[in-house]
């Protein structure tokens, strides 16, 4: 069994994102199947690795895509869910990459259609479905704008629903290609993943693409890969202690101002001629506690 693990951050981007002919052909393929269109040309504009992992929010290791038409594509593999809430995070990329156009002396017509497409190995949409889209629309179903003008789409594609059990001849594209990002650690050790890599062009592509990683490569990629997901849990619960920080200190600051509104009445009574006996069986405190709250 080799070390190959496209479900790896680095590696998924590696394969599919690399500055070379190769590197593009596979990410073509990959698009085709998913988006289910056809993919003439695509550029990757940031297809460096992020290094210093200490500055990130999280492991970015998206691949942002730009079709001929000028259709973005924000393409990521989460591996893990996190506490992080995963559908407004993919949410906030959608909306981030669609407002980063340029619009200056434009009409609103003329905005490009954008794209989040993410590859899941947890289950979030309550279907069966592995892949789903969303677009903006109401209560009812109905879209906000034609569907043929929609320039907002997030695209999830839910890794563990697939039938691994499926016979190959059942699988479509999708289907198969997950198998292989699954199960490619395996290599010709699997007998679905040999037939694909002796019969299926896109398999082949990506099997071309997975050897081009030697076995000291890809040690170093899952040594990476776990550092940026250590920080990653490091960065969530260093969140969770300044959430629960803030907590305390938000109920002590309510606590604080109660005591100051009790105070102001306490005054008020007194001022009013009542007895600290009777303002003590109005409040149900002692009359030390009072004197306290009146320091």
């Amino acid at each position: 069994m080799r070390s190959a693990n496209l479900l790896n951050d680095f590696a998924f981007k590696y394969v599919f994102g690399e500055d070379c002919k190769e590197a593009n052909d596979a990410l073509k393929s990959l698009l085709m199947v998913f988006l289910e269109r056809k993919v003439n040309k695509v550029v990757v504009k940031n297809s460096e690795i992020v290094k210093d992992y200490n500055k990130m929010k999280s492991p970015r290791l998206d691949l942002l895509v730009e079709f001929d038409d000028r259709t973005m594509v924000d393409l990521e593999m989460q591996l893990r869910q996190t506490k992080d809430n995963l559908p407004i995070r993919f949410s906030y990329y959608l909306a981030r990459l669609h407002g980063s156009q340029e619009l200056e002396g434009k009409y609103y017509g003329e905005l490009k259609e954008t794209i989040v497409l993410v590859f899941f190995n947890v289950n979030l949409i309550e279907n069966d479905r592995m892949c789903n889209t969303f677009t903006l629309k109401n209560e009812d179903g109905l879209s906000f704008v034609k569907e043929a003008e929609d320039r907002m789409k997030i695209r999830t594609v839910e890794m563990a629903k697939l039938d691994v059990n499926k016979p190959l001849e059942d699988m479509n594209e999708q289907e198969k290609m997950i198998y292989y990002f699954l199960n490619c650690h395996k290599g010709l050790e699997d007998s679905k993943i040999k037939v694909m890599i002796e019969s299926d062009g896109v398999i082949q592509m990506l099997e071309k693409r997975v050897e081009t990683i030697s076995d000291d490569g890809w040690k170093k990629i899952i040594e990476d890969f776990q550092k940026l997901h250590e920080n990653e849990e490091r960065m969530e619960r260093q969140l969770e202690l300044e959430e629960a920080h803030k907590q305390v200190e938000d109920a002590n600051k309510q606590v604080e101002q109660k005591n100051q509104e009790i105070k102001q009445m306490i005054q008020l009574m007194l001022t009013n001629g009542m007895s600290l006996e009777f303002i003590s069986k109005s409040l149900s405190k002692s009359e030390d506690e009072i004197r306290d709250l009146l320091r």
